[in-house]
């Protein structure tokens, strides 16, 4: 009922305002509309994207988040109602009741044109989803995708960082000469669950979409990444240039953003997951001046040109900014881990809607070697441990001060995760080695205020030699 209150009163507000005219692509001389009339006049066209946004993101006490598919589907239907009713509704708020069924026919018009004109547009994104699709199919059916992560964790062992970066070259590799769509199904169905598997193993656990967003950033980076570079040839056509050269030279001014998926990894809170309001606006705030002072490193000029000492100080700043979790952890632990019996009754007062982590223990399925593997368990209703633990699939076996985990039934929200790749069959049982409770902490937000005072006095140095030239 809001959402229909809200469109209506924005079809009100742009009915006040005459409709922009299409230019003539003929015309010589061709004028910008102005702002506000503009904005104004069509502000309701954005209702069908708040609506996808909101479906997907926004999760309230009574309602939860929908899936991509319903909430695209949602969103596509605000967006039929938009393009029926638009133009009688403007029609109707001027007076003019004798266009009212000519728009409405004209509304009618324009929506199967619309529809048509998006079938011919997907055409282009069908043929290309159609051969990433066979890419990834043969890829799949040989098993080189299992190939591909165990290679990457034997090189990157349990350094998480030289396996996120082999991880961002390969999706660069992958990438090369894809249109945007077909990119995305390749690097995410090929990398992400790299990502996901490997980094599991070495204690990491991201949320899904901040995974797929890291490898997402380094496929597209591929189009002006030579010697392919699809975008640095069109490029190059235009101005003329040679295409190696343009690839070289885009590519060195884009990889200097590459810190930024690194952040969505490292610092979820980039991406506003579980995040009220006044955190956004924080998050939102200190974000733009990192991003700013990570911007004037590059250049090697903040206020006035940076000396060398001001520039590493400049990265600390940045570092704080982004990654004030880092610091924190070094001040105070993170996690309380314990095992055995302890580690039930830990899961047993864990209050319901927290979070913690299970470290398992079990022999590879193929090479029989053990391995481990850390998983996020969320308590939804209150229990024992062991009844908490089964409420998710997880049978556990206490004996002599041991949780002996049996295999977890299809179905069950860890069973793709440990029944296909450990044996829990063999001569060494698997078992909960650890669970890990999150600690009481100060907020790491405090960090922010030394960054920022650091910051203040670099800006308090430069300042005099601001009237200095920058080159």
């Amino acid at each position: 009922m809001l959402l229909l209150l809200a469109y209506v009163a924005l079809v009100y507000v742009a009915s006040r305002f005459p409709d922009v005219v299409v230019d003539d692509p003929n015309s010589k001389v061709v004028e910008a509309p102005r702002l506000t009339p503009t904005f104004l006049g069509g502000a309701y066209y954005a209702l069908p994207i708040f609506v996808l946004v909101w479906n997907l993101m926004v999760r309230t006490e009574d309602l939860d988040r929908l899936s991509p598919a319903l909430s695209a589907f949602w969103a596509t239907i605000a967006m039929i109602i938009v393009a029926l009713t638009h133009r009688p509704l403007k029609a109707m708020f001027r007076g003019s009741a004798d266009s009212v069924s000519v728009q409405t026919r004209t509304s009618w018009h324009d929506f199967v044109a619309g529809l048509e004109s998006g079938a011919r547009n997907m055409i282009g994104i069908g043929v290309a989803t159609g051969a990433a699709g066979i890419i990834v199919g043969t890829i799949s059916l040989t098993g080189a995708h299992q190939i591909i992560g165990q290679v990457i964790e034997a090189i990157a062992g349990d350094n998480l960082m030289i396996l996120l970066l082999l991880v961002a070259v390969l999706s660069l590799i992958l990438g090369m000469g894809l249109p945007t769509t077909a990119n995305y199904i390749v690097v995410s169905s090929l990398m992400a669950p790299v990502i996901v598997s490997v980094g599991a193993q070495s204690g990491l656990i991201v949320p899904l979409i901040a995974v797929h967003l890291f490898v997402f950033y380094f496929g597209i980076l591929a189009d002006d990444t030579p010697p392919v570079g699809l975008a640095a040839y069109a490029a190059a056509a235009i101005s003329r240039g040679d295409p190696i050269k343009t690839g070289i030279v885009g590519f060195s001014y884009d990889i200097r953003t590459a810190l930024l998926p690194f952040m969505f990894i490292f610092n979820t809170d980039l991406l506003l997951i579980d995040v009220g309001p006044a955190k956004a606006a924080l998050v939102f705030l200190v974000s733009l001046i990192a991003m700013l002072v990570f911007a004037a490193v590059t250049q090697g000029y903040f206020i006035a040109k940076s000396r060398k000492w001001e520039t590493v100080i400049l990265l600390l700043v940045v570092f704080m900014l982004f990654r004030p979790d880092f610091l924190l952890d070094q001040w105070q632990e993170r996690y309380a881990e314990t095992n055995g019996p302890a580690a039930l009754a830990a899961l047993e007062e864990l209050p319901v809607g927290s979070t913690a982590r299970l470290r398992i223990s079990a022999p590879d399925f193929d090479t029989g070697e053990v391995g481990t593997i850390t998983l996020a368990y969320t308590a939804e209703a209150e229990g024992t441990g062991l009844e908490r633990l089964e409420a998710v699939g997880l049978t556990v076996l206490q004996s002599d001060g041991i949780l002996t985990l049996e295999e977890p039934f299809p179905g069950t929200p860890y069973f793709e995760q440990l029944a296909n790749d450990y044996d829990f069959y063999g001569d060494t049982p698997a078992q909960i080695e650890a669970v890990a409770v999150e600690n009481d902490r100060m907020p790491k937000e405090i960090f922010f205020i030394p960054a920022l005072l650091i910051l203040l006095v670099i800006v308090a140095i430069q300042r005099p030699r601001a009237t200095q030239p920058a080159f």
